[in-house]
């Protein structure tokens, strides 16, 4: 139970403090963009280079990041954390060489990139978004630096100065663009895109210092047996995290052929859906992964059965309440974020139809981003890029029947059920692999949620209509009525989890009753 208190209190500070602080910086990010730059060809061309870079750079700090945690358990617990720190400089080091030959690859393969991208370019724009994309190549050099110190210091359990990565991140973009970008332009854009990659990097280097024990020393060992391993099952995860992406790719291709806003509407809704899955779910499995990786290494099947079982549940808990609030609240959601200048009460019911069926699929989207963090803790990332593999397969599949009848709709349904799918396919595959792995207790979980958030999508409604009913049509109104009904719903929520007897919530609740008696009676101390 320690443990498991251990990683509610960790998840609670990363989701609500530095996630949220970052993604609040990075819609100012996004709103700065447009005011300095509009939407354009400068802007179309900027946006092209950073898919270019960010697309490799992505691949590689993910692969790196999610294969060397467990490797650093093992090393562990067979060298000590001297051991540990020497591999790691190790491994730093041929990244740092790898990178360097990719960035110099980058650099001539620009123009065939530019070309993949954006075939629709040519001329002055063309040629800028080669220019930029060339500028860009150096985040290359950074990134997998930044997967193998995330690495190392979730190994150790902290999580400090990567959960605070996207702070330097977009302060960088943003004392640009308000001081910076008149004289330089969008090509002076790049280059902050490049040093924001650096400030993440530095941002980590005290915590792995001072907190962790790292020292940096240079060790250059080809022959390395662990750092062979991580490159082997690092291999299967740059498959998997690419496939992902064709996934998406094709959704776009298919979506172009329909009315014009088709693309935009999926864009949109994805954003809106995947929010819960950034702040909240990426914070949990971030926690949960290191300490399954530690059990695994040493052998502890039950514990990390009972880790995994915490971490499903807690997933369960956030994920079913948050699809009903989506379905309910999508049309004033998007109405919040989105409608205003050219989007209309048209794009509005577009993404709006679209996040109702992407958020069908958040449950199993979700639970196989943790799923996928249990096989990896076994050594196990061949699983995860067959899933991905046959989530791809189904989704072609559905998209093409379902693209008929419903439009862009139908694409993000089609989503959602190859994701749901391949999820359902991951629990059975691992319960062969581990035996049995609590699916009564996911079952009963889910079902008391699920309960729970129907009586809670209902009030949610209620108040949210009668709100509207009285406050009247505006945009700040909209926006009161659309918090308090969600404050409501979180309340009502929570009570009927507490009543249904479910552990995480009453944990929750204690933890809150501490907090609280605690600030009182400091208060009164004060007084």
């Amino acid at each position: 139970m320690n443990q498991e208190k251990k990683v509610a209190k960790s998840a609670i500070l990363i989701i609500m403090i530095f996630t949220l602080g970052s993604k609040f910086l990075g819609f100012i990010r996004e709103t700065l963009i447009a005011a300095k730059f509009g939407a354009g060809m400068e802007t179309d061309a900027f946006f092209v280079a950073l898919t270019a870079t960010g697309l490799i750079t992505g691949l590689i700090s993910t692969a790196i990041k999610t294969t060397f945690v467990p490797i650093l358990s093992e090393i562990k617990a067979k060298e000590g954390k001297i051991g540990k720190i020497n591999h790691t400089n190790n491994m730093i080091n041929i990244i740092f060489f790898v990178s360097l030959i990719l960035v110099l690859l980058g650099l001539l393969v620009s123009p065939f990139l530019v070309k993949l991208l954006a075939k629709g370019f040519y001329g002055e724009q063309y040629d800028l978004a080669v220019k930029l994309t060339r500028i860009g190549m150096p985040k290359l050099l950074f990134s997998g630096l930044i997967g193998a110190l995330t690495g190392f210091l979730h190994s150790e359990q902290k999580y400090l100065s990567s959960a605070a990565i996207g702070f330097p991140f977009n302060l960088v973009y943003i004392f640009y663009l308000l001081f910076l970008s008149t004289p330089f332009g969008i090509e002076g854009l790049m280059v902050a895109a490049v040093i924001a990659v650096i400030s993440q990097l530095l941002i980590q280097i005290p915590e792995a210092k001072k907190a962790a024990g790292y020292r940096y020393e240079f060790i250059l060992d080809l022959k390395d047996d662990y750092i062979k391993k991580v490159l082997h099952m690092s291999l299967p995860v740059f498959v998997s995290v690419a496939v992902n992406d064709l996934n998406a790719i094709v959704d776009k291709a298919l979506a172009s052929s329909l009315v014009s806003g088709s693309i935009s509407a999926l864009n949109y809704a994805n954003k809106l859906n995947t929010l819960i899955l950034g702040v909240f779910i990426s914070a949990i499995t971030t926690v949960i992964f290191p300490i399954l990786s530690r059990e695994s290494s040493s052998n502890n099947i039950p514990s990390m059965k009972r880790i995994m079982s915490y971490g499903v549940n807690l997933i369960l808990l956030i994920t079913i309440p948050a699809t009903v609030g989506l379905v309910i609240l999508a049309i004033p959601i998007v109405q919040v974020f989105f409608q205003r200048g050219e989007f209309d009460e048209i794009a509005t019911s577009m993404t709006a139809k679209a996040l109702v069926f992407y958020s069908l699929g958040l449950v199993g989207m979700s639970l196989r981003t943790l799923l996928d963090r249990v096989y990896y803790s076994l050594h196990d990332t061949k699983t995860p890029m067959k899933n991905g593999a046959i989530s791809v397969l189904f989704n072609l599949i559905l998209n093409f029947i379902l693209v008929r009848y419903m439009a862009h709709a139908g694409l993000a349904l089609a989503t959602s059920i190859a994701i749901t799918i391949a999820t359902v396919l991951m629990f059975y595959r691992l319960k062969k692999k581990l035996g049995s792995i609590g699916m009564i207790s996911y079952l009963k979980c889910g079902l008391k949620a699920g309960f729970a958030s129907i009586i809670m999508g209902v009030v949610v409604n209620l108040v949210y209509q009668e709100l509207y009913k009285i406050l009247g049509i505006s945009k700040l109104y909209n926006l009161v009525s659309l918090l308090v009904a969600i404050g409501v719903g979180v309340i009502v929520y929570i009570v009927l989890c507490y009543v249904f007897g479910i552990q995480e919530i009453k944990h929750i609740v204690k933890e809150l009753r501490g907090w609280i008696m605690l600030f009182f009676r400091e208060k009164k101390e004060i007084k």
